[in-house]
């Protein structure tokens, strides 16, 4: 079986930060990054059905600056088997429709039976990616997963809708499946698997052979929302209150006039 993870490297969200000098990002050079939280449980789930099956091949893939290797590396450490880093410094201005793109040029011809996603990035949140991948290469797809299994050609799985209400859905390979929080536990790489993952196959395809077109978001605009002033407690009885608040409304907001 050929399985296809895809992973992205994010900064870590409790990093200070500040918005870059074009105002159409974030400021990079300081941030600390991490593999995106919700791709950690699709490598896990990923590696444990290559356990489980003792014959298949995993492979992770991830698109960005060079610093995206590492997140590469680590994917490697828990037990895919090879890496594959698409570069593009670049890759922060494309939307999800060019990063669903990049990705199917990839895999279109490699014949993957089962591509894990993370349900979303940390940093975007637009969860479009897997569903448009699947259109793209004609896979089924299911999202939201927060259970897994596989016998004999398809996939059993459990999705959360809202509500915390869970759906039992089934498929046949090939299928994207989009991993939500809680769908396993996450293993630590250890030391041996990091010392194995340095010598793991890791090709570098420039992006350029597989999207050969300029970004198409050019209105984008990043901003730090202000912080929002404290609320205002009042207190007495409740004529006394009313009083007290049609006259702030008045004066203050003048939503009464």
């Amino acid at each position: 079986m050929n399985i296809l993870v895809c992973i992205k490297q994010v900064p870590d969200m409790e990093s200070k930060f500040k918005i870059s000098s074009d105002g159409q990002w974030y400021e990079q050079s300081d941030l600390t990054f991490k593999i995106n939280e919700y791709d950690e449980y699709a490598i896990e789930e990923a590696v444990r059905l290559k356990e489980k099956l003792g014959s298949a091949e995993v492979v992770a893939l991830s698109i960005g600056p060079e610093r995206t290797k590492e997140a590469i590396r680590k994917a490697l450490a828990i037990g895919a088997d090879k890496g594959v880093h698409i570069h593009d410094d670049e890759s922060h201005k494309k939307d999800s429709f060019q990063i669903a793109t990049i990705i199917a040029s990839y895999a279109k011809d490699k014949n993957f039976d089962i591509i894990f996603l993370g349900m979303q990035s940390q940093d975007r949140a637009s969860a479009q990616v897997g569903p448009i991948l699947s259109e793209l290469l004609g896979y089924n797809c299911i999202t939201t997963i927060v259970s897994f299994e596989y016998q004999d050609g398809k996939v059993n799985v459990k999705r959360e809708l809202e509500g915390g209400i869970k759906a039992k859905v089934s498929a046949k390979l090939p299928v994207v499946l989009t991993c939500q929080l809680g769908l396993n536990t996450v293993r630590y790489p250890t030391l041996p698997n990091i010392m194995k993952a340095k010598k793991k196959e890791l090709i570098t395809i420039n992006v350029n052979e597989l999207l050969n077109e300029q970004p198409r978001v050019i209105n984008l605009k990043a901003y730090i929302p202000e912080k929002k002033k404290g609320g205002i407690i009042l207190e007495g009885k409740s004529d006394e209150v009313a009083d007290k608040l049609i006259s702030i409304l008045k004066e203050k907001t003048q939503v009464l006039r």
